[in-house]
């Protein structure tokens, strides 16, 4: 491989580097900001690794962003943290493949509908069983994971996001993708196998949205499904994905920065608006920046995204 093509990986493996030595130099108010930016990145990423190049928008992150967070909190007290952190990759490996075998025939406002339907049966269904089954109201979620340690698991969450979609960039498959996203009936003519491809890249998108709630659990001290399931995910993770640009892996890196520290800042100084500036943003990255800040840098620097293999 030749040395420029290395830089990337590089790049990552800097990246995560210094994350990981943040904690040594910086206080805890820091540290969860990082935290933050990580998660949004990572949610960022694994959204955009599905729907970039199948052009499918997906408002399912805040259903397995719960599924992973719920499942830590309902496990990880009675058979420890790392098992229940496998245990929620599975479940949201199982849901995924319902969803994925249910809805990637549909397209369009059909998909986009579903999608956000199944984040609000999910969370209902947690709640009915909350209430007539344990007769509960939410979970308290105490288990020894500090925030050190969640920024750690997340910085490598998002190298392994970021590598993988580096990687397959560089394959038959980013461009059979690609080709899917385009046209999908010249794609099943060419012999590539649309729904199998597809449901595989929603499944790992899927499982990494999911840890990255699982992840994130020991942060909250009680868990209720109002808290795991919240639809602002969702709706913030394609704004962040759109801004930084869907179509290069650094993409919706580059747009969680701005966006996740903005979001901090409205959170703690105008809550109450914080929905009416969400509006806005999507609106003004629609208009302004369509093909996100990464497509706006590589027009001025005159960068190309790297071509899959096989491309001409």
């Amino acid at each position: 491989m030749r040395a420029p093509d290395m830089l990337a990986p590089a790049a990552i493996l800097a990246a995560a580097a210094a994350v990981a030595a943040a904690p040594m130099v910086v206080g805890s108010y820091g540290i969860s900001v990082l935290i933050n930016l990580l998660n949004a990145i990572v949610l960022a990423t694994a959204w955009a690794f599905f729907s970039g190049p199948t052009r499918y928008v997906s408002l399912a992150a805040g259903a397995f962003f719960g599924t992973g967070a719920y499942a830590v909190a309902v496990l990880g007290e009675a058979i420890g943290y790392v098992p229940s952190l496998l245990a929620a990759a599975l479940t949201g490996a199982v849901l995924a493949a319902i969803v994925g075998l249910a809805t990637l025939r549909l397209r369009g406002m059909y998909f986009v509908i579903f999608t956000f339907g199944l984040s609000e049966l999910v969370r209902e269904l947690v709640n009915w069983w909350e209430f007539n089954v344990t007769h509960t109201v939410g979970r308290y979620v105490f288990l020894d994971v500090g925030e050190a340690e969640i920024l750690w698991q997340l910085a490598a969450l998002a190298a392994v996001l970021l590598f993988g979609w580096w990687l397959r960039d560089r394959s038959r498959i980013g461009y059979a993708l690609e080709v899917i996203g385009a046209d999908e009936t010249v794609a099943r003519q060419i012999g590539i196998g649309s729904i199998g491809l597809k449901l595989a890249t929603f499944v790992l998108s899927s499982v990494a949205i999911t840890l990255a709630g699982a992840i994130l659990a020991p942060r909250w001290s009680f868990m209720d499904p109002t808290i795991a399931f919240n639809p602002t995910i969702s709706f913030m993770t394609v704004v962040t994905a759109l801004l930084g640009g869907m179509r290069r892996f650094w993409g919706p890196a580059l747009g969680a920065v701005p966006l996740a520290l903005l979001s901090d800042y409205l959170a703690t100084t105008v809550p109450d608006y914080f929905s009416i500036v969400l509006g806005l943003a999507f609106l003004a990255i629609v208009f302004f920046v369509p093909d996100g800040l990464s497509g706006l840098l590589a027009r001025r620097t005159g960068g190309l995204r790297p071509q899959a293999a096989g491309l001409p």
